[in-house]
């Protein structure tokens, strides 16, 4: 069992990072619509709190882009990538390392292979990784289960949408409670 000490995170320390969120991807997932509609609210949760969001896409040509729901989100064109890890793409690195965020919180698919590598290659870098449980997801649920172990006992943390938009806010008297309240409900 793994105790590490899970700093809190911080708006202004904090990047989420969306992971191949992609049309055909998408469409073998389990129920894609109730995942697609946790990452949009986790998406513009964490706009309404001026945290950083990166999008990545597994090799757009074949896979197609990042669904329209999210892509309608994006501040920043996705990161193309052919790599599982997002972190062997220099682009990738180039735009954590602008944003200077040592908190990484994870969403995306598939969560045993790229999701799983990018949290495996961000923890060894040092960061505070969180994988969102609520907006991950693989083809088959038991890899998803065994990708989930893996990344708790490397020292990712594991929470989900609501956990993270409420701890960046830590308090009603926040100015973004009221929309973070309206976002989750």
């Amino acid at each position: 069992m793994n105790h590490r000490k899970h700093e809190r995170m911080r708006a202004e320390d904090t990047a989420l990072v969306v992971v191949d969120m992609q049309e055909r991807l998408m469409a073998v997932m389990p129920n894609p619509a109730a995942l697609a509609d946790r990452a949009r609210r986790l998406i513009e949760g964490a706009r309404q709190l001026g945290v950083p969001v990166v999008f990545t896409e597994q090799a757009p040509a074949k896979l197609g882009p990042t669904i329209a729901s999210l892509q309608a989100l994006m501040v920043e064109p996705a990161i193309e990538k052919t790599s599982f890890s997002c972190w062997d793409s220099p682009t990738f690195r180039d735009r954590l390392a602008a944003i200077g965020a040592h908190h990484i919180v994870l969403a995306g698919i598939e969560t045993h292979v790229c999701v799983w590598q990018t949290a495996r290659d961000l923890l060894e870098t040092g960061s505070r990784v969180e994988i969102v449980a609520d907006a991950v997801a693989s083809r088959d649920p038991a890899t998803r289960e065994w990708a989930m172990a893996r990344m708790r006992d490397a020292g990712a943390g594991i929470t989900c949408v609501e956990m993270v938009l409420f701890d960046l806010v830590r308090t009603a008297e926040h100015d973004a409670f009221r929309a973070i309240s309206h976002i989750v409900k």
